[in-house]
């Protein structure tokens, strides 16, 4: 019961850390968005054009080039090889964008490291709110070309918000377990990178598990990639329902990272001043 106790309020203190700092981090958010535009001529309208240059690659390496089907057993009229991998891609992308900036968030605002009032806990969330930004425009391209295609457009696909939460809290729980750990370990940087490629592969990204053998397949489902993956592509385009089972439990799972890492994140935050 104390344990329970103990992580409900880290919960606690992370959600109110959000609500009374939602002022700060909406600024930085729009901040970094603009920042990383700035100078450019395209400016914001790159974040529009990257994907979908990105899926008009990938329609045509795979649908013209190699003829790729998903699978046998999945419809795949107006959506094609493409959209189903575009939207792993999306997923990934959004996982993978905030732990690779996880290790030098803190480095690269050590000038707010001394500052005591500053809200240090925040500066993850913005890096996964420009994440969140860029895999919004993304869904959009996603839509837009399934429309293109004259795919349909399930009811289901209001249900993406309620699949993508609990990832959403574990990618902000291991961002602040990250952040902390590079103030002290420098090299983690060099570490994530390598595994959010490896999961890249042991995702189902560019492959359906059912592909798999049976003997590894474990390997993929034990992925936390995997099963955002699958649900997002069951309400997003083969309009099922999510399975609320194995998605309660991911809630769960992700209550727990996001409350960890925010323990983490405040318990090392005293030793950030000696380090930077």
């Amino acid at each position: 019961m104390e344990t329970v106790e103990r992580i409900s309020r880290h919960w606690t203190g992370a959600i109110s850390s959000i609500w009374s700092n939602q002022e700060i981090i909406r600024a930085f958010i729009a901040r970094e968005i603009a920042g990383r535009y700035r100078g450019s001529f395209g400016g914001l309208l790159w974040s529009l054009i990257n994907p979908l240059l990105m899926l008009a690659i990938y329609t045509f390496v795979f649908a013209v080039v190699f003829k790729a089907r998903w699978s046998s057993s999945q419809p795949e009229s107006g959506t094609g090889f493409a959209v189903v991998l575009f939207v792993g891609l999306i997923v990934h992308g959004l996982f993978a964008e905030c732990l690779l900036r996880a290790p030098r968030v803190i480095i690269e605002h050590s000038n707010l490291v001394k500052k005591v009032i500053f809200p240090l806990e925040v500066l993850p969330i913005v890096t996964l709110g420009v994440a969140l930004f860029h895999a919004s425009v993304s869904i959009v391209v996603l839509f837009a070309a399934m429309i293109f295609g004259g795919a349909q457009l399930h009811v289901t696909a209001l249900l993406l918000p309620v699949v993508l939460i609990p990832l959403i809290a574990i990618t902000l729980g291991l961002s602040w377990f990250v952040a902390a750990l590079g103030v002290y370990i420098r090299d983690i940087g060099q570490l994530i990178g390598l595994l959010t490629t490896v999961l890249l592969f042991l995702s189902p990204v560019f492959y359906p598990i059912s592909a798999l053998p049976e003997s590894y397949r474990a390997l993929v489902l034990f992925n936390p990639l995997t099963l955002p993956i699958e649900q997002a592509r069951d309400v997003l385009i083969w309009g099922r329902l999510p399975d609320w089972r194995a998605l309660a439990a991911y809630y769960v799972i992700s209550f727990l990272v996001a409350s960890f890492g925010y323990w983490w994140f405040k318990s090392s935050r005293k030793g950030f001043a000696d380090v930077l």
